[in-house]
């Protein structure tokens, strides 16, 4: 008797429900551990809205997502674009997105890959777990979305958006790295802002009001260094301490630098987040062929969209862009398999606390508390460097010629893998730049410092970056660039519009 649980190719909402029920039962059996799956059927169109909303469709309104909306809906009409079948929100329960357009095959593919292999990274993942809280995202994002609109209709759309944008292109300086966030409900979050408008609006400023004393003035005291250390945290400085932005201007620089935080742990495990998921629809799909629950019809489709997404193309090949993090991630997911579970001689040498061991034990501890860079540090294996044939180039601005450092043989292995895991380190995509002084008793600049990697200067949009911080610093802004040593190498400053009331 067959236990196919359709041998149609079109879906229906029973059918989904039976493939959920199926792979829930087969991801138990693994062992994952995953929040509440709810899955949200929707066309097209609406796979674009989420797509514009940068992958939060509760998200606020804002220019530039429009701007994206359109771009991405007219690619698609043209043919020059796919959509992705699935769209995934980290929050509890996890909400999993699914194209009415997809097949049946598409939505098994889809259910596995986001509301079990996604949703069981974004529940063990300490970077998830730390910076980010699945239980109110999407009530915070309506909350969020509430009150742009409310500031829209209060002080006009040209002055929210003029805030947002500035807010935007500081975006990845609204991020603590080290200091876990503290998490607050939905509700909490509009308690706070509600006693804090009311804070503000019942007492002045005493930092800014107060003029300097004249010990300060005449030079006999020397300036107070503020902020004590380099402060990281960018818009957390500026919605602290800028001197003349309005309660509600604070409100959106803390909502936008909140945004950031969610975002953070997906920009360093995406290597690590693409191939669980990958792995595990692979594993999951296989499993319910072996047990007969959908025909080779079903394989051969589920197959060609499996091959497609893995694939990596040569650096010789025209359609090379970079590593493909779904094809490292998926071939680093199953390597770690294959030591635990078919070990050799190289494998023993380079891995010898996992070959042999549980494989589900061993995968869940990688997955739980690594990220792209040590994950890649720690498990990338000879056998993957040579599978890949990487290579490192040295491209030093001091010389006149690249030079090839290390190539897939036996001298190269550890150097290709400390190139590789470098280039997922934070310092590697995003500019090292930090609050280091504002001046309280004099002009009220702010100074920030670059400081260089690599000896590498940053682009000449920084100038309008920095514009967008002097405009919610309210003054002068400053930036220094400085080499690793700490010498300041250069200094550029932007005017603030702003005319000082004190």
């Amino acid at each position: 008797m067959s236990r196919l649980i359709s041998e149609d190719s079109d879906w229906s909402f029973e059918i989904v429900e039976r493939f959920e029920h199926e792979l829930g039962r087969l991801a138990g059996e693994y062992r994952l551990d995953t929040y509440p799956n709810q899955l949200e059927i929707i066309s097209a169109e609406q796979m674009m809205d989420a797509y514009a909303f940068t992958g939060l469709p509760v998200n606020y309104t804002h220019w530039s997502f429009g701007k994206h909306f359109i771009a991405t809906e007219q690619n698609y009409r043209h043919g020059q674009m796919g959509l992705a079948y699935e769209m995934v929100i980290n929050s509890n329960p996890c909400i999993s997105y699914l194209m009415e357009e997809n097949t049946l095959t598409m939505q098994a593919l889809v259910i596995a890959h986001a509301a079990f292999g996604h949703n069981s990274f974004f529940k063990g993942n300490y970077l998830f777990r730390t910076w980010t809280n699945a239980e109110d995202i999407v009530d915070y994002m309506v909350f969020a979305r509430d009150y742009v609109a409310d500031c829209e209709r209060r002080h006009g759309e040209l002055a929210v958006e003029q805030v947002l944008d500035a807010c935007h292109a500081l975006m990845n300086y609204g991020v603590d790295s080290c200091r876990r966030p503290q998490h607050r409900s939905a509700a909490s979050e509009r308690q706070r802002q509600q006693a804090r408008e009311a804070e503000f609006e019942a007492r002045f400023n005493d930092l800014w009001r107060t003029l300097p004393r004249e010990a300060v003035r005449d030079g006999r005291e020397p300036p107070m260094r503020f902020p004590a250390e380099p402060q990281e945290n960018l818009l957390y400085f500026i919605e602290k301490n800028a001197p003349h932005l309005e309660p509600w201007q604070r409100e959106l620089v803390r909502i936008v630098r909140k945004v950031a935080q969610y975002f953070y742990p997906q920009r360093q495990t995406k290597v690590m987040n693409e191939g669980w998921a990958t792995f595990w629809h692979y594993t999951l799909l296989n499993r319910m062929f072996e047990e007969g629950l959908v025909s080779p019809g079903f394989m051969l489709e589920f197959l060609e969209s499996h091959t497609s997404v893995t694939f990596q193309p040569g650096f010789e090949d025209r359609r090379y862009r970079g590593i493909n993090p779904y094809a490292l991630g998926f071939a680093m997911m199953r390597d770690i398999q294959r030591i635990c579970q078919e070990p050799d001689a190289e494998d023993r040498a380079w891995f010898p606390d996992i070959a042999g061991s549980d494989w589900l034990g061993t995968l869940d501890f990688a997955m739980r508390n690594f990220k792209d860079e040590s994950f890649i540090a720690q498990y990338l294996s000879p056998r993957l460097i040579r599978h890949f044939r990487l290579f490192s180039i040295l491209d030093d601005d001091t010389r006149d010629t690249l030079a090839v450092t290390a190539i897939h043989d036996e001298s190269g292995y550890a150097e290709v893998r400390r190139q590789l895991a470098q280039q997922y380190a934070a310092c590697n995509y995003t500019p090292d730049i930090k609050v280091q002084r504002a001046d309280l008793r004099g002009d009220r600049t702010l100074t920030l410092r670059h400081t260089r990697h690599q000896r590498r200067p940053l682009a000449a949009s920084a100038n309008e970056v920095l514009r967008h911080a002097a405009l919610l610093w309210g003054r002068d802004v400053r930036l220094e660039e400085a080499d690793e040593a700490g010498a300041v190498l250069s200094t550029r400053e932007v005017k603030s519009a702003v005319e000082d009331a004190a």
